[in-house]
């Protein structure tokens, strides 16, 4: 059975826009902090950091070219979630950093925000 997968942004990126600069993408560090401070529940699901260029054929082999935003998590097969954003032939993701939160609450165990 495939797991859900959580595709994140490497860090240090360059973006060709901005010649000569290295950049983080916030939404993916701020993830990686609640990975970070809980391990044993991140291991319940995949993650996946990977380059900033585009195309990441990774991620268009599972949501489709149009669907390559990140973070993004990925849903395993057959699951849905109210917090998803999308749908791919037939298989679910989450595109939004606190849908995305909220899923890993939901579906994995993490703890929630203080309001």
């Amino acid at each position: 059975m495939i797991r859900d997968r959580l595709f994140l942004l490497r860090p240090g990126f360059q973006d060709p826009a901005y010649p000569g600069q290295r950049f983080y993408c916030w939404h993916c560090a701020l993830i990686e902090g609640l990975l970070a401070s809980f391990p044993a529940l991140a291991e319940k699901f995949d993650v996946e950091r990977i380059a900033w260029p585009r195309p990441r054929q990774d991620v268009i082999a599972l949501v489709g070219e149009e669907n390559q935003w990140l973070p993004l998590l990925v849903l395993a097969d057959g699951a849905t979630s109210p917090h998803q954003t999308g749908s791919h032939h037939g298989r679910a993701f989450i595109a939004d950093k606190d849908a995305i939160l909220a899923a890993l609450s939901e579906r994995h165990g993490f703890p929630g925000p203080h309001p």
